[in-house]
């Protein structure tokens, strides 16, 4: 059974920071293209960041220079660092494991920039 688990979520100021990270099983998770995804309330959802099996990686132009994702494949999870984060930044934002064969999704974290 595919699983993708997302912690790291929370309430932060504007200009703070969180790790989000997503812990998989039940794939060969090397193999997997690893990306995140938000979605606002009353919006479509839309890509964050997105990392090759190769570790190459791309941004969304609204976070690019702010977040940084990442990949552990021998913990088989893959992280989110977001710095400056700012109101608009408030989502729920979750992990997608893609092969040309297989797209997996977890259930989301709750990010919620205020003050």
């Amino acid at each position: 059974q595919v699983q993708l688990v997302e912690s790291g979520g929370g309430l932060v100021q504007p200009g703070g920071s969180l790790r989000l990270s997503c812990a998989a099983s039940g794939i060969m998770f090397s193999a997997y293209a690893m990306g995140w995804y938000r979605q606002a309330p009353g919006k479509q959802r839309e890509l964050v960041a997105t990392i090759t099996s190769g570790g190459s990686s791309n941004y969304a132009p609204s976070v690019k220079g702010r977040f940084t994702i990442s990949r552990n494949n021998a913990r088989n999870t893959v992280y989110l660092q977001m710095n400056s984060l700012k109101p608009e930044d408030t989502a729920v934002y979750c992990c997608n494991a893609y092969s040309p064969m297989r797209n997996y999704w977890g259930q989301g974290t709750q990010v919620t920039v205020s003050s």
